[in-house]
C-alpha cells in the first residue's frame, strides 16, 4: 500500500474517531478491507502524534486537557528534507542500518512505500517506528549495554552481533563535522560506529550544515570510512570543495 493511501485512511480513522467518539480494531479493519496489523499500526502512529489513545481493542479520543499537555516536538523542516534526500538512495529489499539520533530517527517517515527493507538499529525509539511502517520491514535489534546518554545499545555484545551481517547501507549522523578528520560526537562511545561502517557498504552520514566545522575532541568515524554526506543548503561552497576533494558524494537537500 502506498505511503499517500496510508496517510488517507489514518486521516479517515481520525474523522470516524471524532464523529462517533470511539473506534474498534476489527470494525477499522473491516471497514478499509485490511488486516487487523495494519490498522494496530495505524493507531500506534496516530496515538505517537497525540491524535487519539489507544484502549483495549480499539481507541477514543485525546481528552481535552490533555491536549495541552502535548509538547511534543515536531521533525524540523531541514531534518525532513534531509530525511527525503536519504531515503531516496534507499532501493527495495535493502538491508540498512539506521543508528541512534533524531536526524536519522526522521529517515522513518521516508519509508512508508519501501518493500522488502531489512533494517538493523541500536535505539529501541526507532525499532518502535520501524514497527509501525506499512509494509513492516524485516527488524534487527544489536542488543548489548543500554547506555542512558545516547540512548541506544552498546558494547561489544552489539559489535557482534553486527559482525554477523552484511548491510547496504548505514545511515548516521554527528554531533559534528571535522572537515580535516570526519565526523565528531559528545559521546565516548565510538565503537558500535566504527563496527556499523565497517559491514556497511555506503556509509551514508546525515547532517545539517550547522554542523560543519564544529570540531568536538571524540572523533567517531574517518573520512575513509565515510561515502556519501547529506546535508542542507546552508554548506558553503569551500565546504563542498573541500569535501568532493576527499573523494565524498555531496548530496545537499532543497528544503
Amino acid at each position: 500500500m502506498s505511503k499517500r493511501n496510508t496517510q488517507q485512511r489514518r486521516h479517515t480513522i481520525v474523522s470516524l474517531l471524532n464523529e462517533q467518539g470511539e473506534v474498534t480494531v476489527d470494525e477499522l479493519a473491516r471497514r478499509f478491507d485490511t488486516s487487523e496489523v495494519t490498522i494496530r499500526k495505524d493507531l500506534t502512529a496516530l496515538e505517537r502524534n497525540g491524535l487519539l489513545l489507544r484502549r483495549y481493542g480499539g481507541a477514543v479520543p485525546v481528552p481535552s486537557e490533555m491536549v495541552a499537555e502535548n509538547t511534543a516536538e515536531p521533525v524540523s523542516k531541514r531534518k525532513q528534507a534531509l530525511a527525503r534526500a536519504a531515503a531516496a538512495r534507499i532501493r527495495d529489499h535493502n538491508r540498512i542500518i539506521i543508528d541512534s539520533g533524531s536526524t536519522t530517527a526522521a529517515l522513518l517517515g521516508e519509508l512508508d512505500h519501501k518493500h522488502g527493507l531489512v533494517v538493523m538499529t541500536n535505539s529501541l525509539a526507532i525499532a518502535n517506528a520501524v514497527r509501525e511502517l506499512d509494509p513492516e520491514p524485516t527488524l534487527l535489534m544489536t542488543g548489548g549495554t543500554w547506555d542512558p546518554s545516547s540512548e541506544s545499545f552498546q558494547g561489544q555484545v552489539a559489535e557482534q552481533v553486527l559482525r554477523s551481517y552484511d548491510f547496504d547501507q548505514l545511515f548516521i549522523g554527528a554531533d559534528g563535522i571535522d572537515l580535516e578528520r570526519g565526523t565528531t560526537t559528545f559521546n565516548e562511545l565510538t565503537g558500535l560506529s566504527r563496527v556499523m561502517a565497517e559491514v556497511a557498504r555506503e556509509v551514508v552520514v546525515m547532517v545539517e550544515s550547522d554542523k560543519l566545522g564544529r570540531k568536538i575532541p571524540n572523533q567517531e568515524l574517518p573520512w575513509s570510512s565515510i561515502h556519501t554526506l547529506v546535508t542542507d543548503n546552508g554548506i558553503s561552497e569551500s565546504d563542498q570543495q573541500q569535501l568532493v576533494k576527499k573523494g565524498i558524494t555531496l548530496v545537499i537537500a532543497p528544503e
